[in-house]
């Protein structure tokens, strides 16, 4: 893995979450994105070598609607950058961690990718992130 790729947030209203980091910030987002099949909309900002990514439902069925429901909002998942995915998604599987899946799918940002589940984490849900 060769450095964090984005942290995402979820977040109940993801408008007035964008106006919140804007400020923050001190700069528009430079992207917005819905991806139907997984039922969210995304807000992209830069931070250094990093992104901040905030998640807000499109739909209560939704597994950000549902994470919302069961957490509230906060820190969502942790997004490494990696340069080959499927390698790495076999790799990760023979050392025992538990795959949610366990084969790279297009995502935000012009990604491919994949997630990690948090029992493996120690509660955290990782994703693997690689340019499309």
């Amino acid at each position: 893995m060769r450095k964090i790729e984005h942290i995402g947030i979820a977040v109940n209203n993801i408008e007035e979450a964008t106006k919140t980091y804007e400020l923050l910030f001190n700069k528009k987002a430079y992207k917005e994105e819905e991806v139907a099949s997984e039922g969210v909309k995304t807000v992209f900002f830069e931070t250094g070598e990093s992104k901040i990514e905030l998640l807000g439902a499109t739909s209560s069925s939704s597994p950000i609607a549902k994470y919302l429901e069961k957490k509230g909002e906060g820190i969502h998942h942790i997004a490494f950058a990696v340069d080959n995915i499927n390698k790495e998604i076999k790799r990760l599987e023979t050392e025992g961690f538990q795959l949610i899946n366990k084969e790279a799918k297009p995502g935000a940002d012009q990604k491919i990718i994949a997630f990690l589940h948090p029992k493996s984490n120690h509660g955290v849900l990782i994703e693997l992130c690689q340019d499309a």
